[in-house]
Formats: C-alpha cells, sequence, structure tokens
C-alpha cells in the first residue's frame, strides 16, 4: 500500500532539503577557515576588524534596504494571493478526503476478491452479499433463533440506498456497531463484538451516503402506493412491526417483531395527540431523546419524512392507530 506525497509535502521536502544542505555547507566551510594557521585577530569572526561607519552606511545600507523592500513586497503579495486560494484549497482538501473515505468503504461493502487480486489485501466485509449491489436489497439464509430444529427462512435484507434517509449518521454508526437482535445484521462495531474499528464505520457511512438515492427518487418510488395505509405499513413498517413479514411469513399485522407491537393500545397511549405520532414517524427523536409520553429514543426507528408525503405519512399513522 502506498502513501500519496500532496504538494504541499513535497515543497516541505525540498525546503528542508535546502535548509539542511545549507547547514552542512556552513558547518564545512567554518571548520576549514578556523584549521588555517593565522593570527586570531585575522581568523576569529568576533575579533576580525570590520567595516567602518562610511561603508556600513553607503552602498552596503542600501543594499540591505533593496532587499528588505523586495521581502516586503512579496509578502504584501503573497499573503493576499494565498488567503485568496485558501478556500478553494481548503475545499478541495475536505473533497479528496471525503472521496478516499467513500472509496475506503466501498471496499469495506463489497465482497473479498481472490487472492491474486491486490485488492484483497484491503479489508472487505461483504455487506453487499446481503443488502445488494450498491445497496438496492437482497436476501440471505437465516436460521430463526428459537425454533428446535432450527427453522432456515429467506430472509428479505433493507435496501441501503435509502438508509441515510431513514437515520441519522449516528443511529447508523450505532446500528452497524451492535446490529439487529433476533435478525441476520450481526454486530459489525468493535465495541459490539466485530471486527470494524471506528474508522471502518465511518468510511462505510460515507459510501452509504454516497450510494443514496435521494428524497426526491425516494418521494417518487413511494407515489405509486397512493395514500392507502395498509399498502404504506407493510411497504414500509411491517419489516420491524410484523413478526415473519421480512422472510415471507407474516404474523399478525402490526403485533410486533423487532419493532413494539401496535395492536395492544400502547400506540395511542404513547401518543395521545394524533399529531405527536405524525411527527415522530416523520422526524423521530435523535438517539438518546425522549419522545411521547414515556418514551426514549434508541435510534431503531426510521423516520419517513424524506421519503413520504405528509398525506402518506398520515395515512400510516391513521391506519397504525386503528390497529
Amino acid at each position: 500500500m502506498t502513501l500519496a506525497v500532496t504538494t504541499q509535502q513535497k515543497i516541505g521536502f525540498a525546503i528542508a532539503a535546502v535548509a539542511i544542505a545549507g547547514w552542512l555547507v556552513y558547518i564545512i566551510t567554518t571548520t576549514r577557515r578556523s584549521a588555517q594557521p593565522g593570527s586570531e585577530i585575522e581568523l576569529a569572526p568576533n575579533r576580525r576588524p570590520y567595516l567602518d561607519d562610511d561603508a556600513m552606511e553607503g552602498p552596503r545600507l542600501d543594499r540591505y534596504l533593496m532587499w528588505s523592500l523586495i521581502f516586503l513586497g512579496v509578502l504584501a503579495v503573497g499573503l493576499p494571493l494565498y488567503w485568496l486560494r485558501e478556500p478553494s484549497r481548503q475545499a478541495g482538501a475536505q473533497r479528496g478526503f471525503d472521496e478516499r473515505a467513500v472509496a475506503r468503504g466501498h471496499d469495506l461493502f463489497t465482497p473479498a476478491p481472490p487472492p491474486s487480486d491486490p485488492g484483497s489485501r484491503v479489508p472487505h466485509f461483504g455487506c453487499s452479499n446481503c443488502h445488494g449491489v450498491n445497496g438496492t436489497g437482497g436476501s440471505t439464509s437465516y436460521s430463526l433463533p428459537g425454533t428446535n430444529p432450527p427453522k432456515q427462512v429467506t430472509w428479505q435484507c433493507p435496501p441501503l440506498n435509502t438508509v441515510t434517509l431513514r437515520y441519522r449518521d449516528s443511529e447508523i454508526q450505532s446500528i452497524i456497531t451492535y446490529g439487529r437482535a433476533n435478525t441476520p445484521m450481526p454486530a459489525w462495531g468493535l465495541a459490539g463484538g466485530g471486527p470494524m474499528n471506528d474508522q471502518q464505520i465511518s468510511d462505510l457511512i460515507a459510501y452509504l451516503h454516497s450510494i443514496s438515492i435521494g428524497p426526491e427518487k425516494a418521494v417518487a418510488q413511494a407515489a405509486p402506493l397512493g395514500t392507502d395505509g395498509k399498502t404504506l405499513f407493510d411497504g414500509y413498517c411491517a419489516r420491524c412491526h410484523t413478526q415473519g413479514f421480512s422472510y415471507g411469513e407474516p404474523g399478525t399485522e402490526g403485533g410486533g417483531a423487532f419493532g413494539p407491537n401496535l395492536t395492544a393500545g400502547d400506540t395511542l397511549r404513547q401518543f395521545p395527540d394524533e399529531n405527536d405520532q405524525i411527527d415522530w414517524v416523520t422526524n423521530t427523536a435523535e438517539l438518546g431523546k425522549p419522545y411521547g409520553t414515556r418514551g426514549v429514543s434508541h435510534g431503531i426507528m426510521p423516520h419517513f419524512g424524506e421519503m413520504l408525503t405528509p398525506e402518506q405519512i398520515k395515512a400510516v399513522v391513521d391506519y397504525e392507530r386503528s390497529l
């Protein structure tokens, strides 16, 4: 793995090399001079007769003043030019930083290539094996916990090209780090017992942002569903709130699975005012912040304000309250 050297680093290395070379030349010349035989008054720099006042305040002084004026002009012109270029330099540096993070995140997202491929030397965690190429969604075989003998199902994994529209970065980081219990999503972060460090998770999130389809396209995808609450619920909510929905064996609609049971009256107790529930589905609360009458956000409930229209969100809320 090679590290790219920036232009600034090259200039710095060149200046350092010139300074070191000049210092070596000075040491060598002064050493040779001091080794020559002769009078101390003629050889010692602090004992040697110097120029008289006429020589000091004549052409020599004019020459030094001229050089001072030249360097002052360089500073007067160079500093504003540097200041004018600095915003674009910073923007370019940030752009380069982001592009490198996305490239590393892409490697993490994709499966490992054959050992003969040079790309196999960098980490690959194969997120696309479950979530599809470019995060468009996929499936994986999963052994349901608590079944004896173990029951194998085909679990439909969610698309990740909309995950940054549904979750904040801190929430995505938490999900990647600790996984989702009783689903195929394992804990990937070191804090959760997985192999990814914080930098790798940050790079992966940068890649997820790069493949996002954006709010306009997400809303357009939901438009054919209209404002039918049940249809919208099945398309966006049942994965978490209906047991077995993700593997084609749905149980009680809204009866609870990874998400809470919506049929036991808890929804109306949590949100006596329907507008509060609409705001919750639209925006949710930040990780660790309170919501409703007694809830605290754990960062696992997505928000749909960038994926559904206000009319569609109200239709979903009306349907959930009817359960």
